[in-house]
């Protein structure tokens, strides 16, 4: 979308200022100045790959791309050796024009072609010859690309002995470091808002499926290629397409690096995992920890990152269904069998069936007990939220949401439009499932609690760590707002 939309804006083949008059950039200071004024090169890397699969993919790139640029210049005279850029050379020379050029998917060979191979050292030295040389800079006014992963550093340089890239004259935007840019990433709340008014969409549907995403400084970000197609078919629903490249990461999850299966868990339950993604060197053949497949996953956009706290987590509906797919194909069944049970356990709450859900509960602890200590509360609450994962098409979950004397372990609250009531869940831990909702009724709530006045479920639990089974008394209660 970035790569065609400026492709339009700066190619002199066409009048595209229709395009752009009702837009931001049309009251900028620059609009004018660039508006349709170069040649552009847009060059679609993974068409070629799909083509051709041998270490001769890059002389047929330069090859289709030499052609079509004396196509658009037939008074310029090379010899028929010259390469790419001494024939963009030749024309700058006799004409003085620059050229934009767009590659889009730069790093597709990196993630198809084997690193070592010829295609991949003669894609890097390509890179090279025409972005780093002396006349890159009187040839290209700028060159853009995207790709799924950052820049691959790819030599070791000889003053530092660490590993530099082969494109380090570019200034680049990842998912980590997006930088100024991040707003453009995707689409912000506003916007989607502006699209729902606009199309009579359910702007809190759209919210629930593909919200979620913390792109630098921007704190809500949608997919904006999932928006727009839910718009148009009128349905939120996944539609993320599979791809080649996550089908690999889902190799390493089942690798579980360092316990990384557990954090998936802990994040499906609603929880977060710390990660380190200066680690990653920027290639999906080279993982070798846990912290090179979530940051991979980052980059993917299957994970969300939160760079002030350093943590990552999984941002909405539309990706936890994808990770659900994914641990379902490596065959984690103790989870996917939990995830399965969560719809029986939301419904015996709303039934009032204390005993089935207690036993659901102990079903859940005992299937996830390597991302517990049994006597750890706060771990009690991630497995509750993973026992009521189901839960989530009809609630927003909240764990320990602050009330007027302490907190709740875990409150879920109907979503708009929903006819669900309200539900409280208190942990206790060697007391009673009585204990825990006598501790609800003696908190006062506020904010959206205290204002919530539908029907209210309390759900007390408590886990015995002698017997390590669970208790549970279930109470109904009309509503803190008529308190």
């Amino acid at each position: 979308m970035a790569a065609k939309t400026l492709c339009a804006y700066y190619d002199h083949s066409c009048d595209s200022r229709a395009l752009f008059a009702d837009l931001e950039i049309a009251g900028d200071a620059s609009f004018e100045k660039h508006l349709n004024k170069y040649p552009v090169i847009y060059l679609d890397m993974t068409a070629f790959v799909a083509r051709f699969k041998d270490d001769g993919i890059v002389g047929k790139i330069q090859q289709k791309l030499k052609k079509d640029v004396l196509m658009a210049y037939p008074q310029i005279q090379v010899d028929d050796d010259d390469d790419l850029m001494e024939t963009l050379v030749a024309i700058y020379g006799e004409t003085g024009q620059k050229f934009i050029m767009i590659i889009d998917e730069w790093d597709a060979i990196c993630r198809e072609f084997k690193p070592g191979t010829g295609a991949m050292d003669s894609y890097v030295n390509w890179l090279r010859r025409m972005f780093k040389e002396v006349n890159a800079n009187n040839v290209f006014a700028a060159v853009y690309m995207t790709g799924i992963l950052p820049i691959k550093k790819y030599k070791k340089a000889v003053s530092t002995g660490l590993p530099e890239s082969a494109l380090n004259n570019f200034r680049e935007y990842s998912m980590v470091e997006p930088g100024k840019l991040a707003k453009y990433f995707g689409f912000t709340k506003e916007e989607v808002k502006a699209l729902a008014e606009k199309d009579g969409a359910d702007f809190d549907e759209l919210v629930k499926w593909y919200d979620g995403y913390q792109i630098g400084d921007e704190p809500s970000m949608f997919n904006p290629n999932s928006v727009m197609e839910a718009i148009s078919r009128g349905r939120c629903r996944s539609y993320w397409a599979s791809t080649g490249a996550f089908d690999a990461v889902t190799h390493y999850i089942n690798m579980n690096f360092d316990g990384l299966k557990d954090d998936i868990i802990r994040m499906l339950a609603g929880g977060r995992a710390k990660v380190n993604p200066t680690k990653f060197q920027n290639d999906m053949s080279i993982i070798t920890c846990r912290d090179d497949v979530l940051t991979v996953l980052i980059h993917l956009g299957y994970l969300s990152y939160d760079w002030v706290k350093s943590e990552c987590y999984i941002p909405n509906r539309e990706v936890a269904g994808e990770m659900e797919n994914a641990i379902e194909a490596n065959n984690w069944t103790p989870v996917v069998d939990a995830l399965r049970a969560s719809e029986q356990l939301l419904q015996a709450v709303l039934d009032g069936d204390a005993v089935t859900v207690a036993k659901g509960v102990d079903a859940a602890h005992d299937e996830n007990t390597s991302i517990l200590s049994y006597n750890d509360e706060n771990s009690l609450a991630c497995v509750l939220s993973l026992a009521f994962y189901y839960a989530k098409n009809d609630y927003v979950f909240h764990r320990e949401l602050p009330t007027g004397r302490g907190f709740a372990d875990l409150v879920l609250m109907p979503r708009k439009k929903s006819d669900r009531p309200a539900i409280l869940l208190e942990l206790k831990k060697d007391q009673s499932a009585n204990a825990a909702i006598e501790q609800i009724h003696n908190r006062q709530y506020q904010g959206k609690v205290a204002q919530y006045d539908g029907q209210v479920i309390l759900v007390g639990i408590n886990y015995d760590t002698k017997s390590k089974k669970h208790a549970c008394t279930i109470e109904e209660y009309p509503g803190f707002g008529l308190r």
